[in-house]
């Protein structure tokens, strides 16, 4: 007995599927389209006289018979057949223009619309990125742009083509003959009724198939990236199942568009077949009663033939246009987010010219009030001064708010009350290149992309030579393990550092920073990723790059801070206790008890390492 899979509503599930043409949606496509509306104009020109071209050979059939064959006069046969011969050539030159014309067209509107959400992605604050899911925004840079792109492809234009077809052979066979036209025309409301029942069937099938792509995606995203907790934890059996379950699903939705598909085709060509043995028994009989001509009669069948093909594309076409539909429903949507951090309108005079770092870097935080959701403040009136070059550090337990501290300085997110300045310039008042440019920071996990080594180091910055990133490497003791690489600093670096132990990794973080020389460094527990012995190379390279700069180190063990000028102690979002190590320790507070909590865990780990339990 089959299981039926219950569908979880997630986060990464499409919406449903709105209007099938929707005009507001349609203008803001269209506007991609206009810079290249030469091309398009080119590629309607060359429909339009393809389209007129492709009724010509039946009514050539036509005069064949009617002047020529059944008459036995042979002259200007041929003419006729030379015309013919014309009339195709110039159609494949025509189909070629369209065909690639189009095509080209539609990968350059993809490209401008992919470049356009890129950099609009870029622009987004952090917290956009907090609330979306990665496999949903993946699908709206590919899934979602790929329909689009068979909507400029192939849709919008050809489309208009199948329209133009209709149009001229219906006003072509009522030219030539009204009687047999209604004769043709009499299963249009057969097909209308076929065409109806496909598309709103259709249209069901494909909203379930999009909703299990979406889970696909979804799920894929997130078991390859948790692979390593994965096979720790031994969930290889139920992830295999669970994605089973959810490619049964698909599999079994598109088995359903089949069925829809296998019907509407064959039941369009079956009432085509109908609409020509209707024009061969009446026009049969009208031609032996001498009311039509036998060349009339071929050109009907061959026009019939031609009339119904335009038909099914359409009933495709509308399937196309309603996934653009959608797709463009969620990428507009994403686009018009709003980028809620901004560089101010006009830079201030304390901006430096080009965006470069300026001014000495003193830091003040005044009564910074921050909240990640409402009224659930994370921090709550802080108040502290950075001057410049002082090193300071920061602690306190999990939760305290430390690195919050870090992402309202560099504005990833902006203060709900109070203000941050620099050399006494509020942060909101400069821009977001000026600022963030002074800072250098280093996480506790430090992130690689794919590139070499010196890619990695330099972060496509040319202003940084060869000789500056080995520089960077030799000062933090990277250029040890560097060397041992097959190719140095030409090494390739994998997908999130990858081949590279955490240690490496985070070598090449301090690597970068000191080659971007910043004005104010950052560091994120950025040691404790480190052995000790490590460490204290760390601690030498440390010590050379702090010099002259103004220095913020947010750190959980305490050892790391000990000679800073200044130690910062944060308690559930608040600042607590202010001064260097042996001043905290007088004062006999929460940085007192940190401390004796962690001398206590070290003793208690040096103990068991000499006397372990049996």
């Amino acid at each position: 007995m089959t299981r039926r899979m219950r569908r979880p509503a997630t986060a990464h599930d499409d919406e449903a599927l709105g209007k099938a043409y929707d005009a507001r949606l349609m203008r803001r496509l269209l506007g991609f389209m206009r810079p290249h509306r030469v091309a398009i104009g080119w590629t309607v020109v060359a429909i339009i006289g393809l389209s007129v071209l492709q009724l010509a050979p039946p009514y050539l059939t036509k005069v064949a018979i009617d002047a020529h064959i059944t008459t036995g006069e042979l002259d200007g046969l041929d003419t006729l057949a030379f015309l013919f011969l014309g009339v195709l050539v110039l159609s494949y030159v025509l189909e070629y223009v369209q065909t690639y014309t189009l095509q080209v067209t539609g990968q350059r509107i993809i490209f401008d619309l992919r470049m356009r959400i890129q950099e609009h992605l870029q622009r987004l604050d952090v917290a956009f990125y907090d609330r979306n899911p990665v496999g949903r925004l993946m699908t709206r840079v590919t899934t979602d742009v790929d329909a689009l792109n068979d909507l400029f492809a192939s849709g919008v234009v050809s489309a208009f083509r199948d329209i133009f077809m209709l149009g001229g052979i219906a006003i072509v066979l009522v030219v030539m003959d009204w009687r047999l036209a209604i004769v043709a025309l009499s299963v249009l409301p057969l097909i209308a009724l076929v065409t109806q029942w496909f598309r709103r069937n259709a249209r069901h099938s494909y909203r379930q198939v999009r909703g299990w792509i979406a889970r696909i995606n979804a799920f894929l995203q997130e078991n390859i990236t948790g692979m390593a907790t994965v096979q720790l934890f031994r969930r290889e059996a139920l992830h295999f199942d669970r994605f089973d379950a959810i490619n049964q699903g698909h599999r079994d939705a598109n088995i359903a568009s089949i069925f829809y598909y296998a019907v509407f085709y064959p039941a369009v060509e079956v009432l085509g077949a109908l609409a020509i043995a209707a024009i061969v028994w009446f026009g049969g009989g009208w031609t032996l009663q001498g009311t039509l001509e036998l060349g009339s009669l071929v050109a009907f069948v061959l026009y019939s033939q031609r009339f119904f093909r335009p038909i099914s594309d359409l009933s495709e076409k509308f399937n196309l246009l309603q996934a653009a539909m959608a797709s463009s429903e969620r990428i507009f949507a994403l686009l018009d987010t709003p980028v809620s951090i901004e560089s101010p309108t006009s830079r201030t005079p304390s901006d430096c010219h080009h965006g470069l770092p300026a001014g000495p870097g003193h830091i003040r935080f005044e009564h910074v009030w921050f909240a990640y959701r409402d009224d659930e403040y994370v921090l709550e009136d802080v108040t502290f001064d950075v001057a410049p070059g002082q090193r300071v550090g920061v602690v306190g337990a999990t939760g305290a708010g430390k690195t919050t501290l870090i992402n309202l300085l560099m504005r990833f997110y902006d203060v709900n009350r109070g203000r941050i300045t620099i050399d006494g310039v509020d942060i909101r008042e400069r821009s977001l290149t000026a600022l963030r440019s002074r800072f250098g920071l280093v996480l506790q996990d430090g992130y690689l992309f794919s590139g070499t080594v010196a890619d990695n180091i330099r972060l496509g910055s040319d202003a940084i030579s060869d000789a500056a990133v080995r520089r960077a490497a030799a000062a933090v003791h990277a250029d040890r393990f560097i060397a041992s690489l097959p190719d140095g600093f030409d090494s390739p670096v994998a997908e999130r550092g990858a081949t590279f132990s955490v240690g490496q990794r985070q070598l090449l973080s301090f690597a970068r920073a000191l080659a971007h020389q910043p004005s104010v460094l950052v560091l994120d527990e950025a040691t404790s990723s480190i052995d000790t012995d490590t460490e204290q190379l760390i601690q030498d390279a440390l010590r050379v790059l702090m010099s002259g700069r103004t220095t913020i180190a947010i750190a959980h063990r305490l050892s790391t801070v000990q000679d800073m000028d200044a130690i910062l102690v944060f308690h559930k979002g608040r600042l607590r206790e202010t001064g260097s190590h042996q001043e905290l320790l007088a004062q006999r507070g929460l940085y007192f008890t940190l401390y004796q909590l962690q001398y206590r865990d070290q003793e208690a780990a040096l103990a068991e390492a000499r006397w372990p339990v049996s």
